[in-house]
């Protein structure tokens, strides 16, 4: 068997990025790793157990503030159930949207996005039952 185990992102601030993603998105922090030796941490959050699904690695190497994002990242995917909600909690934490809750056309998916500490771009999709 084979699957995605997780995504990694460079933050500048580890506590404050495991902050946003459990706060805001509602992620739990699943496990750490510090490295002093080699001057690393990491926080692995996710929805479920890890190996239950796919979780995101934030690493933050020590004493590195900020990095430039490449032209090649897009974004993070995360399904919400009922969108207009998760935006008006997101928001009442001040957190502002760069889209806000949007009907895709030709499709039955509404989307929105939002942008995480560091620059990240976060989407959020509902997906109506099937």
């Amino acid at each position: 068997m084979q699957r995605i185990l997780h995504t990694m992102l460079r933050v500048g601030d580890l506590q404050g990025s495991i902050d946003f993603y459990t706060q805001v998105i509602g992620m739990q922090v699943l496990r750490t790793l510090d490295q002093p030796e080699e001057k690393y941490t990491l926080a692995f959050l996710g929805f479920e157990e890890e190996h239950k699904s796919c979780v995101l690695e934030l690493t933050y190497n020590y004493g590195v503030s900020e990095y430039v994002q490449g032209s090649a990242y897009g974004h993070i995917a995360i399904e919400v159930t009922d969108i207009k909600q998760a935006a008006t909690d997101i928001k009442n934490q001040g957190v502002q949207f760069s889209l806000e809750p949007t009907q895709l056309k030709r499709s039955n998916e509404t989307i929105a996005f939002l942008t995480d500490p560091d620059g990240y771009q976060i989407e959020l999709i509902e997906r109506p039952a099937l």
